[in-house]
């Protein structure tokens, strides 16, 4: 898959995301079935002992009780990730402005992305970011539902269907050449709809 175009990263409001952010906002943004389902999912496939990277997180992180080996959480705003206990350490980074990950590379048996993937401009770039920090095996789950900031979602993701996110979020991580087939998994465990795609790293790193 190409990067996006110019017109399908566009965003309602162009202003800096930095300012959209600065304040920090400590609720959930989808419903509370929704989150237990995620926790449910995250405990299918995370294990004790695990490195686990938070990506595009705040101040949960949705974590089953899980004893992992390191969390590392990445968002937007810093008051949100110092108000998480699940997170070891943590960074703010703009990722439509930096895409390249300060980790190291192999270094997380698994890389979450909840209710966030619609607002990257640069998806492709990320998610090869994604692939690189995650070990041979490891497993990458990206979750998302009907909700969303619109005016800093991109147009891509504001024009398809449920089922169309889905696709895009797939073509996202077919574009790295790193990973095995997704999975989509689609659930209505309440009012608002579940989905997440996972994925697996290729043993084969090259």
């Amino acid at each position: 898959m190409a990067e996006l175009s110019r017109r399908e990263r566009r965003k309602i409001d162009t202003r800096d995301d930095d300012l959209f952010y600065d304040q920090p906002r400590f609720v959930t943004h989808v419903d509370d079935a929704f989150c237990e389902r995620l926790t449910a999912l995250y405990r299918e496939y995370l294990s004790p002992g695990d490195a686990v990277f938070d990506a595009m997180s705040s101040h949960v992180s949705h974590l089953p009780e899980i004893a992992f080996d390191r969390v590392v959480g990445h968002g937007m705003n810093a008051d949100e990730l110092a108000a998480n206990d699940r997170l070891d350490e943590w960074f703010v980074q703009n990722f439509n402005e930096v895409q390249t990950l300060p980790l190291e590379t192999g270094a997380f048996d698994a890389v979450l992305c909840a209710v966030s993937v619609q607002y990257l401009q640069h998806p492709t770039a990320v998610f090869a970011e994604f692939a690189r920090v995650l070990a041979p095996g490891g497993v990458l789950v990206v979750s998302f539902s009907n909700r969303m900031f619109p005016t800093k979602a991109i147009r891509a993701w504001r024009a398809a269907s449920m089922d169309g996110r889905a696709e895009l979020v797939c073509r996202y991580v077919d574009s790295t050449a790193a990973f095995e087939t997704p999975t989509v998994v689609r659930d209505q465990p309440g009012r608002d709809p579940f989905y997440a795609v996972v994925a697996r790293r290729r043993q084969n790193r090259s």
